[in-house]
């Protein structure tokens, strides 16, 4: 092909309004996402966190769950201060082991012979 025709072809497209509104509403359409992403992973670190923290301990798989594959990934996206200062305090919590016999259920009742 002619350079000519290709660079009149790219100018055509980039100067198309029709170009620019369908970039503009992938664009929106990937922020949306990714606020939702975010949002879904904060509310999931703060409730999680608060539990573990209410509960006084938090065990070694519940620990690495929460940071490697929550808290890791939301702050890469950009997620705000609230869950760090959240895994500050979940960080200075007792971690006990996953079969730990004094832990407690969600209901906060004593768990028998774990």
């Amino acid at each position: 092909m002619d350079t000519t025709i290709i660079i009149t072809f790219l100018s055509t497209l980039l100067a198309s309004t029709g170009f620019w509104a369908l970039i503009t509403k992938l664009v929106d359409k990937k922020s949306a996402k990714t606020k939702m992403i975010l949002g879904l992973g904060h509310d999931r670190i703060m409730s999680l966190g608060m539990k573990y923290i209410e509960r006084g301990e938090i065990t070694q798989s519940e620990y690495e769950n929460l940071y490697k594959y929550l808290y890791e990934p939301y702050k890469k996206m950009g997620g705000n201060g609230s869950a760090e200062r959240l895994m500050q305090e979940v960080d200075r919590l007792k971690i006990v082991p996953d079969n730990y016999k004094g832990r407690r259920n969600q209901n906060g009742t004593q768990q028998q012979g774990v």
